[in-house]
C-alpha cells in the first residue's frame, strides 16, 4: 500500500467511534424523553383534588383585585400532567 492510501484508510476508521457515540447519545435522549412522559403512560390514574370547591367574596366593586389560595393535590396513583393551560371558571350569582 502507498502512504497516501494508508492515511486515507486511517481517517475513515477514526470516524466510527464518533458515529457510535452519536448513536448512544440519541438512544439515551429517546429513553429520557419517554421516561419524562413523552411516551405512553405506565399505568395508573391521576386524580385531582382541591381543598375548596367554591370561593365567595360577596359583592365587590368592579376592578377590585382579589386574591385567594387553594391547595391542589394529586390523589391518584399516576403522575398528574396538565396538557392544556389550567383555567378558573368564574360563575356570577352563585
Amino acid at each position: 500500500m502507498s502512504k497516501k492510501h494508508r492515511r486515507r484508510y486511517q481517517k475513515k476508521s477514526s470516524l466510527w467511534p464518533l458515529v457510535a457515540i452519536g448513536g448512544i447519545l440519541l438512544i439515551a435522549a429517546a429513553f429520557l424523553f419517554v421516561r419524562q412522559g413523552g411516551g405512553v403512560d405506565s399505568g395508573g390514574t391521576p386524580s385531582i383534588a382541591v381543598d375548596q370547591q367554591q370561593i365567595d367574596y360577596g359583592d365587590q366593586k368592579f376592578g377590585t383585585n382579589l386574591t385567594f389560595t387553594i391547595k391542589v393535590t394529586n390523589t391518584g396513583d399516576a403522575t398528574l400532567r396538565f396538557k392544556e393551560r389550567p383555567y378558573i371558571e368564574v360563575v356570577e350569582g352563585c
